[in-house]
């Protein structure tokens, strides 16, 4: 890991002592519609081929879904104990390694590169988000589609402001949202806390940077991504224009900049 990363080994703890309890505390979500949704938009950026890397796979919850629609999937996570949660759900149908998206090695030419449900917000800089944007473009084929997520405004007003609590097989697992919601503004960073009640090993805190569109788009340039759409989600749609006072989630899909694009001269956009 680079020296001088703000989140340091914070993401890793987090999620490893996470790992046990992730899948149940996010049992509520609809996994299998949210990334058909992605797919469709993917696909309408013309995604051709079945090869994903999955950034920041965690548990499997992500890229579960692709393998039913027959993708062949590479999935990486800075977290071991959620990687090894991961194997034991899929055994080989999917090659998983450990990686800081920060520091992404070329794990092989991918038609889909995605990072969701979040991991995005973990990177608490704009040099970081950079980073982790090369990282995903230097594994796209040539033709290949970015999809990413970031949390929107809207829920650093609300989920990292309240507190859930979810009791399943016998845990009461407890998200403690510690943001002020007045207080919530452009590139904020939010922190929450996490136990399961009575599990000392599993309280831990998460720590999320806010990336409004504006910066987005800036990182996308440096990182030599053209953006293709960015929408808003709002109960599991897909909408757009992005409103940030509405929406939960800002999704970017994007591709890599060509040399057309980048040269003025050649009529591409450069955006």
């Amino acid at each position: 890991m680079t020296d001088g990363w703000l989140g340091g080994d914070l993401a890793e703890d987090s999620n490893n002592r996470f790992a046990s309890a992730y899948d149940d505390f996010n049992k509520r979500y609809q996994n299998t519609r949210w990334t058909g949704r992605l797919l469709e938009r993917a696909e309408a950026a013309g995604l051709q081929g079945n090869r994903l890397l999955d950034v920041a796979c965690g548990t499997g919850l992500s890229f579960i879904p692709m393998l039913r629609r027959d993708f062949l999937v590479t999935g990486c996570d800075v977290s071991s104990a959620m990687l090894d949660i991961a194997r034991e759900k899929v055994g080989d149908l999917a090659e998983l390694r450990k990686a800081d998206m920060r520091e992404l090695p070329i794990f092989g030419p991918f038609d889909l590169v995605w990072a969701v449900n979040d991991p995005i917000n973990y990177l608490l800089s704009m040099e970081e988000l950079v980073a982790c944007l090369k990282g995903m473009r230097r594994n796209l084929a040539g033709d290949g589609i970015i999809v990413f997520d970031v949390n929107t405004l809207n829920t650093y007003r609300t989920f990292f402001a309240e507190t859930l609590t979810v009791e399943v097989n016998s845990r009461k697992l407890v998200w403690t949202g510690l943001a002020n919601p007045r207080e919530a503004r452009p590139g904020m960073i939010a922190e929450a806390r996490f136990e399961a009640a009575g599990e000392a090993d599993s309280v831990h805190l998460h720590k999320q940077r806010h990336f409004g569109e504006d910066e987005v788009r800036e990182a996308l340039k440096v990182a030599g991504l053209n953006l293709v759409e960015v929408s808003g989600e709002a109960n599991g749609d897909l909408l757009r224009p992005l409103d940030e006072e509405v929406h939960g989630k800002a999704v970017y899909v994007c591709k890599a900049r060509t040399q057309e694009s980048l040269n003025p001269a050649a009529g591409g956009r450069g955006d």
